[in-house]
C-alpha cells in the first residue's frame, strides 16, 4: 500500500536527501580551505616570535634550535663555536660569537634576539654546561670556581640580561639546564652538584619575582645524555654498564629528547607553569628500578 505525500512532506523528504547527497562535495571543497586555515592560524602565531639560544653549539642546543626554526620562528645563537652552528646559520639561525661570561657579549646577543621579534624576545634557553668529577680533597679551588663560573654564573647573566629585556613587553619563557646531580646525591659530583643545586633554587626565587610580571621561569634536570660532554662520563664500557644500571629505565638519553621538553617549554607549556624542574632521568631521581 502506497502513501500519497503531502506537497510539504515531499520538499522535506527532498531536501533531506539532497542535503545527504551534495554535503559530500561541499565537505570535499571546503576541506582544503579549513585546512590552509588551521596552516595559516598556525603561521600567524608563530610569527615574529624570537628566542635566544645561550650555548648555542651544544648538541641539545642544535637539536633545540632545528625545532624552533621548524615552527617559524626566529633563532639566536649565542656560541663559541661557529663551525658547529654552520647548518643551522644556513637554515636562517642568526649567530652572535662569544663567551656566555661575557656581559657586554650576552646584551649584544638579547638585543640582537628582541630586534628580530615583532613583540620582542619571547624566549631564552641557557645551555651552557661543563663537568668535573673529583671528590672534594682533589679538586683544586680554581676548578671549583670554573665550574660555579660556567654553570651558574652564566645562568644568572642570562637570567638577569634576557629577564629585563622581557619586561617591558610583559611576557617571556626562559629555560634553564640543571642535571640530576642538582637533587641527586652521586659521588665526585660535589662542583656540578652546587652549580647546578644553585641553578635550580635560582629558577624557583626567579619564578616568584616575575610571577606577576607575565615571566615564566622553568628548568630541565637531565641524567646521562648522549653529548660530548656525556661522553667524559661514558669513557669505558664498564662505566656506561654501571650508569645505565643507576637508571630505572636502563637507558641513557638522547639529545633531541631534552630539546623537545625544552622546546614545550618555551613555546607550549601551560602559562600556569613556572618555577619548575623537569627531571629527565629515566625516573633515576624519584624511583627504584
Amino acid at each position: 500500500m502506497r502513501l500519497r505525500l503531502s506537497r510539504l512532506e515531499w520538499q522535506d523528504e527532498h531536501l533531506e536527501a539532497w542535503l545527504f547527497f551534495t554535503a559530500i562535495p561541499f565537505q570535499t571543497m571546503f576541506n582544503p580551505l579549513k585546512q590552509q586555515y588551521k596552516r595559516n592560524m598556525k603561521c600567524k602565531d608563530s610569527m615574529g616570535k624570537s628566542f635566544l639560544l645561550i650555548g648555542g653549539s651544544s648538541d641539545i642546543a642544535r637539536h633545540l634550535a632545528s625545532l624552533l626554526l621548524e615552527d617559524g620562528h626566529r633563532v639566536t645563537l649565542l656560541a663559541r663555536d661557529s663551525d658547529r652552528v654552520t647548518d643551522l646559520v644556513e637554515q636562517g639561525a642568526d649567530l652572535v660569537q662569544g663567551d656566555a661570561l661575557d656581559e657586554a657579549i650576552v646584551q649584544n646577543a638579547v638585543a640582537h634576539a628582541v630586534e628580530q621579534g615583532e613583540h620582542g624576545l619571547s624566549g631564552m634557553a641557557h645551555l651552557v654546561g661543563s663537568i668535573a668529577l673529583r671528590p672534594p680533597h682533589a679538586t683544586k679551588l680554581e676548578d671549583f670556581t670554573a665550574v660555579l663560573h660556567t654553570n651558574l654564573t652564566s645562568a644568572f647573566l642570562a637570567l638577569k640580561t634576557a629577564g629585563k629585556a622581557m619586561l617591558k613587553p610583559g611576557t617571556g619563557r626562559m629555560v634553564f639546564t640543571s642535571s640530576v646531580a642538582g637533587s641527586y646525591g652521586l659521588t665526585n659530583h660535589e662542583a656540578i652538584a652546587a652549580a647546578k643545586g644553585g641553578i635550580e633554587a635560582m629558577v624557583r626565587s626567579a619564578a616568584s619575582t616575575y610571577a606577576q610580571r607575565g615571566l615564566r621561569v622553568n628548568a630541565v634536570a637531565p641524567g646521562l645524555t648522549e653529548t660530548r660532554l656525556g661522553g667524559r662520563v661514558l669513557r669505558s664500557d664498564a662505566i656506561r654498564e654501571a650508569s645505565v644500571g643507576m637508571i630505572p629505565l636502563k637507558r641513557i638519553n638522547e639529545p633531541l629528547e631534552i630539546a623537545q621538553s625544552m622546546h614545550w617549554l618555551l613555546t607550549a607549556a601551560p602559562d600556569n607553569l613556572t618555577g619548575q624542574i623537569l627531571h629527565l632521568d629515566g625516573g633515576m631521581s624519584n624511583i627504584r628500578g
